[in-house]
């Protein structure tokens, strides 16, 4: 009996890849807080997970040429705009201590995400072993 990695591991190297994504542009953010006219971005994760899990369809299907490519795509989940809660003189809209919790709330659960993995491969492991 051969081994899915894709039904053994579920939607976690998905969420990994999203996480990593998700860091990047969050990053961003902090590192364009004195940018005029900056605007936040962020990763809307836990729609594009709730599908995932749901159906397991999280992309688009393009039937026809005529149709419209979605825009503002990263792996699946939508690019959004953050509202800031106190607007800045000069347009930019990055709050550097939302962006540093939301950076750091982003770390906890990628390593959530990697101790996830670990235990699917310790259990792969052990399964292989016979044990």
């Amino acid at each position: 009996m051969a081994i899915s990695f894709d039904n053994a591991l579920g939607v976690h190297p998905q969420a990994l890849a999203l996480r990593e994504r998700r860091s990047e542009i969050l990053a961003a953010n902090l590192a364009n807080a004195d940018t005029p006219n900056y605007k936040a971005r962020d990763l809307d994760f836990q729609s594009i997970l709730k599908n995932q899990m749901s159906n397991d369809k999280g992309s688009l299907e393009r039937t026809n040429t005529m149709h419209m490519q979605p825009g503002n795509m990263q792996l699946g989940a939508q690019m959004l705009y953050r509202n800031p809660h106190q607007a800045s003189l000069d347009g930019n809209t990055v709050e550097d201590h939302i962006e540093q919790s939301k950076y750091a709330e982003n770390s906890v659960q990628y390593q959530a995400s990697l101790t996830f993995l670990n235990g699917k491969f310790s259990g792969l492991m052990s399964a292989i072993r016979g044990e």
